[in-house]
């Protein structure tokens, strides 16, 4: 006898709530009711071995699936511990009361494999969704009578006896017709439902079947036909679930490249189950190249996050930090608090003793690597190594303590990668600052001219290429109690006390040149002065303090900066002891008119040096002919 039943106001309310708001994805419907069709076997199974009930084993058990085209209807049937009429009353009559929180909790200590994926009963409501019309078949395991839940929402549900031929439950859902917004057909498609659950449900631990027609071929034919046969959808038992010692590394490279979709094995795969204050599994990989958007906006950092072997997010942006967002892979965890949706996570301390965790084993994985196999580092470094010095930049040097050992920058004495750590062990005894020098190519930095003195010294130069680097190296400002010098910024102090009384008299004595070469440049230079830290080449330009010619150019490339012309006070350095020199000198000397053009290309030429563009193409080169010409005659 049938029983018209209205839903209570608050779960009237609840229930439009959850068909319009809390889920984001309609298709989510497959994952909840699959995942609630595991639960009932669970609990099934828990019986079992609470009571010694012999003939219940969970290789009997599955959930199958099934289509209806013409009926526009989808299937999903378990052979769980299933629902009498005051269950499904009391289940499905009242929103969020699925009882799957009351067994969760109740679970004795020491039965294991029991995992309970529901944890607040509104899942169900999900079917809502896309069906106008839910019908649930269910028997009680161990009783005679089956009944069944029908409702369309509109005006409450009704239960009433019905017949089911075996313990477990049956869910038909009877789809909405298509709008112009949905097409709810696309859920009638055998490989949409086969996606859906590769998806979402690959890693329930009880097989998903479904009957699905396949291409085969004839016997002894080359001609095809359609055949109709029960396949199982899932995977049923996660990569990550299983023990270490039988996976090879041809599984892990084939899970890595199916899962994210890469033609190249990882670099490296760090595969851990962690047990404690909070339980979960990982599998992470670092990619041996880089993603083709990884430096651009549509990149996003995550790792997959799965709670009970039930896919719950595609880019959980909080377990892995940002300067290891090159990291991919995924997290399993039985001990995270999901919300209604289990679309989304509370932020809990959970997931922050996770992602604490998870940055650690990236930190040794690094730092192993760098150990045991410089090879490989490397490989890594010229594909991520740009991310750690993010890291440091971006945390202002908070993460300097944790960073700055993966670090490594190219050694002009070394002629290879070398870390801060190296750098100052080799570091010779009157040696009190850590040298570098910025530009485009490694080749084009072991050009600079103002190189040359910290060379000569014998003393080693890190060559930096990477737009960050200086501004890394700027938040880390030491290492080890050695600043960092810039070999093209601000005096180096390498000459000793008869270089420096040498230098002066030459300034003193060449004032007016300098001063002629200094009002022939303007505003252009903030000084011209004789140098020191030039050998063989006759000019260079260095930077004042604070800005470097490399932040200018750096600065001024971003959007941000557009008009704002951000420029590195530019201090024109001429070497005393070069031929050119003598030969400014003399000109002064001669034809101080003169002095005007020789500045103006010296300038030019040291610009150039430096990777500027210079103002006036056409008056370098037609200064230099003149100057050629009149050489000539």
């Amino acid at each position: 006898m049938s029983e018209k039943k209205q839903f209570k106001t608050e779960s009237k309310r609840l229930l439009d709530l959850m068909i319009n708001s809390i889920y984001t994805h309609k298709e989510i419907f497959l994952r909840e009711l699959v995942s609630n069709a595991s639960d009932a076997s669970d609990k099934l199974y828990y019986k079992a071995l609470q009571e010694n009930i012999n003939g219940i084993s969970r290789e009997d058990m599955d959930i199958f699936l099934s289509i209806d085209k013409e009926k526009r209807t989808i299937t999903i049937e378990d052979h769980g511990i299933g629902m009498d009429h005051d269950e499904l009353e009391e289940r499905l009559g009242t929103i969020a009361n699925s009882g799957s929180n009351e067994f969760k909790n109740a679970l004795e200590k020491g039965v294991d494999n029991v995992d309970i994926i529901g944890q607040f009963g509104v899942g169900f409501y999900s079917a809502f969704m896309v069906a106008d019309k839910v019908e649930v078949f269910s028997k009680k395991y161990g009783e005679d009578k089956a009944y069944a839940w029908v409702s369309d929402t509109s005006d409450g549900y009704e239960i009433f006896e019905s017949g089911l031929d075996h313990h477990g439950t049956k869910i038909v859902l009877h789809l909405k017709d298509n709008t112009e917004e949905e097409n709810y057909d696309e859920y009638l498609s055998q490989y949409e439902i086969e996606r859906l659950i590769k998806k979402y449900s690959d890693y329930i631990h009880y097989p998903i079947k479904m009957e699905m027609t396949v291409s085969k071929k004839k016997e002894d034919s080359d001609e095809y036909e359609d055949v109709t046969e029960v396949k199982v959808l899932n995977s049923q038992v996660p990569l990550w679930k299983r023990n270490k010692k039988d996976i090879t590394e041809e599984e892990y490279n084939d899970f890595y490249k199916s899962k994210f979709n890469d033609f190249t094995d990882p670099q490296r795969v760090m595969h851990n189950r962690v047990e404690g204050n909070i339980t979960y599994d990982s599998l992470l990989f670092i990619p041996s190249q880089v993603p083709m958007n990884y430096f651009s906006s549509e990149y996003e950092k995550g790792l997959q996050l799965y709670s009970r072997g039930v896919f719950i997010m595609d880019k959980a942006k909080d377990l892995v930090p940002e300067h290891f967002r090159f990291v991919r892979g995924l997290v399993d965890s039985q001990d995270l608090n999901l919300n209604i949706s289990r679309e989304m996570l509370q932020h809990d301390r959970s997931m922050k003793l996770i992602a604490d965790r998870i940055e650690k084993r990236i930190q040794r994985e690094l730092e192993d690597m760098l150990k045991k196999d410089r090879e490989e580092y490397v490989k890594f470094w010229k594909n991520f190594g740009m991310q750690i010095k993010f890291g440091i930049y971006h945390s202002y040097g908070m993460l300097k303590d944790k960073l700055q050992d993966l670090l490594l920058f190219y050694s002009a004495n070394k002629k290879d990668y070398i870390t801060l750590n190296e750098y100052v062990e080799a570091m010779k005894e009157d040696q009190k600052d850590i040298y570098f020098a910025s530009g485009e190519t490694v080749e084009k930095i072991d050009m600079l001219p103002a190189c040359e003195a910290v060379k000569d010294k014998g003393f080693d130069i890190l060559y930096l290429t990477d737009n960050v680097d200086e501004f890394c190296l700027q938040m880390l400002r030491d290492y080890k109690e050695k600043t960092f010098k810039n070999v093209t910024q601000g005096d180096l102090n390498l000459e000793s006390e008869e270089e420096k009384k040498e230098l002066e008299q030459k300034t003193t004595d060449h004032k007016d040149l300098l001063d002629a070469i200094k009002e022939a440049l303007g505003d252009k230079v903030v000084e011209v002065r004789l140098s020191s830290r030039l050998k063989s080449h006759p000019v260079c330009l260095t930077s004042s303090e604070g800005v470097s010619f490399e932040m200018e150019k750096v600065l001024n490339a971003m959007p941000e900066a557009q008009g704002q012309n951000v420029k590195a006070g530019r201090i024109l350095e001429i070497n005393p002891n070069h031929d050119l020199f003598n030969a400014l000198v003399n000109v002064n000397e001669k034809n101080a008119d003169k002095v005007k053009d020789y500045a103006s290309l010296l300038f030019d030429e040291a610009m150039l040096i430096e990777g500027f563009t210079i103002e006036d193409p056409v008056g370098f080169s037609n200064k230099i002919t003149s100057l050629m010409i009149e050489a000539s005659k």
